[in-house]
């Protein structure tokens, strides 16, 4: 009872107006169902058709047409068109989506809140007022120990993994019963094959920070939230994106980088400047994250999840920790990862950084060390194009 009060401390007004939605819908979704029993929904963020949900709908329309499935997006978003042309979307937070949702007979997503609305679904599900099967796709590796991914906390029936140390380590300690947590493999690895690298495109990804996108009172022991140009953050990063030994090593090796924070913090993004036409500010509208994955040469991130896609392909990566104690404290608590027995070099400093990327060039070209190459083996035994069936055929049996 004392978590569900906790929880009532993030209801917001839009909330209240989706309850009203949910009262609605739910005549509609019962008769609804009687016509479309074995329907699956598939959601990613509201904004999005680019991850582990658009891979599964791609598939299931392109190999499996029989089964009805359709896809929840924003009509506004860039994605939109990309999704519409493969089969039915309807759009995202509507009737619609709140209709389809309590109908569906699968509800899927890469997101725990992929669906109409976190905070009345939360009780929903969670709560067991409303007995739906729902399967959890994932964003990204799960790397921490993310408390709000207990079972406890999500009651999702499948919670697909994409790699096998993080499979043991959910198996084992978030609580779920016996084969709701499956290896099957990234939907989205499936088109991590044969691909065309840009080898002067360098890439970076800093992860985002949670004191700073949700202003609390305890955002106030990490940073200068009032001010993000005064936050570590933003220091540390500009402070990388302007100095003249990056610039010089970028011309002598003519090289290009593209800077694309998390798009949690995208909205930042106008912030940061750069003296280098060499470098360019890369926007979430203007870009898709895998094609950046697949065609960069080399990554530089600090925590994000992103560089287990970039290691799946055998391609180098560096971490850049200037913040760790605070990102331990504010945001994802340590897990069964650990960074310094990852698929690169960390760095904690600037000058290290640069020392280290200008190394990882050798004759001309970016290259993994032969250490990190068979950490990757390791780490993902299931390297192959058929993550999309594996999905699938787990979805069904359920």
């Amino acid at each position: 009872m004392s978590r569900f009060f906790e929880k009532l401390r993030y209801v917001r007004p839009r909330d209240i107006g989706a309850l009203f939605l949910f009262l609605i819908a739910l005549p509609c979704a019962l008769l609804f169902r009687c016509r479309h029993r074995h329907l699956w929904l598939i959601c990613e963020s509201g904004g999005e058709a680019r991850d582990n949900g658009y891979w599964l709908f791609r598939y299931i329309c392109r190999e499996h047409p029989e089964q009805e499935t359709v896809f929840v997006i924003d009509p506004s978003s860039a994605d939109y068109d990309k999704v519409r042309i493969l089969g039915k979307v309807i759009p995202y937070g509507r009737l619609t989506h709140w209709i389809y949702y309590l109908a569906a007979e699968k509800n899927i997503s890469t997101q725990k809140d992929g669906k109409p609305n976190a905070a009345v679904c939360y009780l929903l599900e969670v709560y067991g007022l409303l007995k739906n099967t729902r399967i959890f796709l994932q964003h990204g590796i799960t790397l921490s120990d993310g408390k709000w991914l207990y079972y406890n906390d999500t009651k999702m029936r499948l919670f697909v993994c994409g790699a096998r140390p993080e499979y043991d380590f959910i198996q084992e300690r978030f609580g779920y019963p016996e084969g709701f947590v499956q290896y099957l493999g990234f939907c989205r690895f499936d088109g991590l094959h044969d691909i065309e690298v840009k080898p002067r495109q360098v890439l970076v990804m800093p992860s985002w920070r949670q004191w700073l996108n949700n202003k609390v009172k305890s955002s106030y022991e990490f940073d200068n939230i009032d001010d993000f140009t005064k936050t570590e953050y933003f220091l540390r990063w500009n402070e990388f994106l302007n100095d003249p030994a990056l610039h010089r090593f970028l011309e002598q090796n003519n090289l290009e980088l593209l800077f694309y924070p998390h798009r949690n913090m995208q909205a930042n993004l106008k912030y940061f400047r750069t003296g280098s036409p060499r470098i360019r500010m890369a926007s979430w509208t203007e870009h898709d994250i895998q094609q950046l994955l697949k065609e960069s040469a080399v990554m530089i991130t600090d925590y994000s999840s992103v560089a287990i896609d970039f290691a799946y392909m055998k391609k180098p990566t560096l971490y850049y920790q200037f913040d760790e104690e605070k990102f331990r404290r504010g945001q994802y608590a340590q897990g069964y990862f650990d960074y310094r027995d990852g698929f690169g070099p960390v760095c904690t400093e600037k000058e290290e950084l640069l020392e280290t990327l200008s190394g990882m060039l050798k004759e001309g070209a970016f290259v993994m060390e032969e250490r990190y190459r068979q950490r990757v083996g390791g780490f993902f035994p299931l390297h192959d194009t058929d993550n999309c069936r594996r999905n699938y055929e787990a979805i069904e049996a359920i």
